[in-house]
């Protein structure tokens, strides 16, 4: 039950910046041979002429810029979920989240179906703390319908000074139920690096975007960590629900628990600039947010500490690299769901003072060298977010699901895989709309009073089995056939030594027993 996405967008009014782009920042383009091919003149004459037709002919006049924007702004829509032309607006906002600070709810949203689809509330914001979840369905803005709407147009509606309110209309899935929700403009700071000790000599760090000062901030989390637990045996690095960002910080994340000189990454595309190979050396993560490396005094037990990543299906992007260096360097073992599966690279180019063109203009591949694009990264042991298992999965959206996302180069069995992965979500569709009928309504409203998870939080199963892990104890696998399959099946990757975790015991009554010691995976 594929649905027929269109574009996806990072919106001001509260969007993460990773929203699956994963960007470098550049100031100009070097042109591929292809660039001095001779212009298609017939096309762009038609171009002229509609654009004539419409100046002439239109109910009523139509502002030329406005014109041309949307002209633009379709054109390179059209070429993958992730590329956009940036108008002043969207280019300041653009500018602002990079740096951890915006106006608006704190959602980051896509279009299905003709209405606003919620990929993820970012933590501690407005729609975060309004109970916004992933995969909730705007219907209405303060009342006015939604279908028919553009995403700016959305985002023009929901956007507006902080302190205001927006009522937005939510269609909940998992309840079939409609309901209004008021949510409170406000500024967002998004704080990137989160961290703390879950108990003796075990540390939990999570990332919730990659931004200019997350390489900083991470540098000072570790070492605060180090201060407060010198004999260090284990750390989780939580990477779920993060949408991605900035490539730079990505590698210096990665950097910061990798060998020192490891490869991190490499992209490839048309144009010289595009054919990089990143390793975790400052220079490549350097930004201006910080004028020496931060990560020179982070103590050196965090290369060599026990790691496990955790992940789920909105971890996209710039996650999907650190936990793809991570893994295929058999530096840490990856617990959780499959990611988001967006193996491409978006370059901004400025085009005016205050415009820019976000493009996608590379693959980028794991350290062994594999595009994870439509795949994402598969975990070493499949863990659930709850104890009692996430049917809800099969409403997630995932890059293989968009209708113009660009195809895996690499895998000959792409198609086949996706319609495996098909008939998996329609099984599981089935299965949910079973169990749903089922419900005593006491049930029902029990499902909808249940919050989301608090992740680090006591409550936070799927970090608890992380920590089983490390401390050597029982982990419960996911409950989900299909992911239990990615898992068992992720290919053999080059790598270094194994990671030095525990061998897990079986759990009784749960299904299977996650390996001792799991082959590497992919990247981004």
């Amino acid at each position: 039950m594929r649905k027929n996405l269109k574009n996806i967008g990072l919106i001001a009014v509260g969007l993460a910046t990773g929203a699956f782009a994963t960007l470098q920042l550049s100031a100009s383009a070097q042109q591929p041979a292809s660039a001095t091919a001779p212009l298609p003149l017939d096309q762009l004459r038609l171009f002229a002429e509609v654009f004539g037709q419409i100046k002439h002919e239109y109910v009523e006049p139509v502002d030329d810029k406005k014109l041309l924007t949307a002209a633009i702004k379709g054109m390179v829509s059209s070429l993958d979920p992730h590329s956009s032309y940036l108008d002043k607006t969207d280019y300041e906002e653009l500018q602002e989240q990079t740096k951890g600070r915006f106006a608006g709810l704190g959602i980051e949203i896509s279009s299905e179906d003709g209405l606003i689809k919620v990929i993820s509330p970012i933590e501690d914001t407005p729609a975060f703390r309004a109970g916004i979840r992933p995969g909730d369905l705007i219907t209405r803005i303060n009342d006015k319908p939604v279908r028919g709407m553009t995403l700016d147009q959305a985002v023009k509606q929901m956007r507006g000074d902080p302190g205001t309110k927006v009522t937005l209309t939510i269609f909940r899935k998992t309840d079939d139920r409609t309901f209004p929700l008021t949510v409170t403009r406000a500024i967002i700071k998004v704080q990137s690096v989160k961290g703390k000790v879950l108990a003796p000599g075990y540390a939990y760090v999570r990332i919730t975007s990659f931004q200019e000062r997350t390489v900083p901030d991470l540098a000072a989390k570790l070492q605060d960590i180090a201060r407060q637990s010198p004999n260090l045996k284990g750390l989780i690095l939580d990477l779920r629900n993060n949408g991605g960002g900035l490539l730079q910080s990505a590698v210096g994340v990665a950097g910061a628990f990798l060998p020192p000189d490891s490869v991190v990454v490499s992209t490839n595309g048309q144009i010289p600039d595009s054919k990089q190979v990143y390793r975790d050396t400052y220079d490549n993560y350097r930004l201006q947010s910080f004028d020496s490396d931060p990560l020179k005094d982070v103590p050196a037990i965090f290369k060599t500490v026990p790691m496990i990543v955790l992940t789920n299906a909105y971890s996209a992007s710039a996650s999907e690299i650190v936990a793809g260096a991570l893994q295929d360097q058999r530096r840490a073992l990856i617990v959780g769901k499959t990611t988001f599966g967006k193996g491409s690279v978006q370059t901004v180019r400025p085009m005016t003072a205050d415009t820019a063109l976000r493009l996608t203009t590379a693959y980028y591949y794991t350290p062994s060298g594999r595009s994870i694009q439509n795949k994402g990264i598969r975990p070493d042991i499949a863990v659930d977010q709850y104890a009692d298992g996430d049917p809800d999965d099969a409403l997630v959206t995932r890059e293989v699901d968009y209708s113009n996302h660009l195809a895996n180069t690499q895998d000959p069995n792409e198609k086949k895989e996706a319609e495996q992965r098909e008939q998996d979500r329609m099984d599981q569709l089935r299965a949910l709309e079973e169990a749903n009928d089922k419900k005593t309504p006491e049930q029902r409203q029990k499902d909808r009073d249940r919050k989301p998870v608090e992740f680090g939080s006591n409550d936070d199963f799927m970090m608890q089995q992380g920590l089983n892990k490390l401390e050597g104890k029982p982990v419960q696998e996911s409950k989900s056939l299909s992911e239990r399959r990615l898992a068992q099946n992720k290919p053999e990757t080059s790598a270094s030594a194994p990671v030095a975790v525990k061998p897990t015991q079986p759990v009784p009554g749960a299904s299977g027993t996650a390996p001792a010691s799991a082959p590497a995976t992919q990247g981004k």
